[in-house]
């Protein structure tokens, strides 16, 4: 059975070093062979072609840009009235993965506006994000991108985040039904907001395109102490033939390097690095 393939997200990993360019070589140093990043829009692009290039290490996800973070904004895709701004911040997610060759874009919903609730916008909001879903996908699947979209937990990280569930992500996907769109499933949000991980995973498999990790609920290494038995829920993956990569977003307890020891555990003993 082949070994998982795991990525340093280095928006989380490696922030001991303040560029992208070094993290990605300090991310090939420590074994890794692919690197995600949530908005590297603020990197050089020549930098970090570079830096890929001389690592031989794959990008394998970034986000559409957030919008104005210091306005509030955590992305554009469900939001009414913003749709040309997500348009806008497609084309230059499209423009990065492309220069790249990353294949994956998160594409991010963002939060319920300011000033409304949940239950005012709902359904306004969900149709906003199936316009712009179905838009992005056509533009996606002609550049050979898939396009991901990924529920982030209400109760502790993101209380206005509008995909909060695996169930609204899995049904959103369906009703648009373009085949370059996939869940991301991040474990530390599936766990805080629905639990039931096991059930949850077997009954969305077929719509996992990426996989994120963290310890809940204090989002450290897999192997700090929490909720979630990272070593089963890798063999319910590896059962199923999980064939993505899956994504270390988590905060280290210390110094990046000196918290791998869960990964290099799990490649001595599943080979999956030989």
């Amino acid at each position: 059975m082949p070994g998982l393939r795991f990525c340093a997200n280095l928006t989380w990993l490696f922030t001991e070093l303040p560029k992208l360019s070094q993290r990605i070589h300090a991310a090939a140093a420590a074994g890794f062979r692919a690197v995600e990043a949530a908005w590297p829009y603020e990197e050089d692009l020549e930098e970090l072609k570079a830096a890929r290039e001389a690592t031989g290490v794959e990008l394998v996800l970034i986000n559409t840009p957030p919008g104005n973070i210091r306005g509030g904004d955590l992305g554009l895709g469900a939001v009414p009235g913003r749709e040309q701004e997500f348009r806008h911040g497609l084309d230059r997610a499209i423009e990065y993965a492309q220069a790249l060759r990353c294949k994956r874009i998160h594409l991010m919903a963002g939060r319920v506006p300011q000033g409304s609730t949940r239950a005012e916008r709902a359904k306004e909001m969900e149709s906003v994000f199936i316009q712009n879903l179905e838009y992005a996908a056509d533009l996606l699947s002609k550049r050979g991108i898939m396009g991901l979209i990924e529920p982030i937990n209400t109760r502790i990280t993101d209380p206005s985040y509008f995909l909060d569930s695996p169930h609204k992500a899995a049904d959103i996907l369906r009703r648009v039904g373009k085949p370059n769109l996939m869940l991301q499933m991040d474990v530390f949000h599936w766990q805080i907001m629905d639990g039931n991980l096991t059930q949850n995973i077997i009954n969305y498999f077929p719509l996992i395109g990426h996989v994120q990790i963290a310890q809940v609920p204090e989002r450290n290494e897999p192997d700090t102490p929490g909720e979630l038995n990272y070593s089963y829920l890798w063999s319910v993956l590896e059962r199923h033939h999980y064939g993505g990569f899956v994504g270390c977003e988590y905060r280290p307890t210390g110094g990046t390097a000196d918290g791998l020891g869960w990964l290099r555990e799990y490649w001595a003993q599943s080979g999956a690095h030989d």
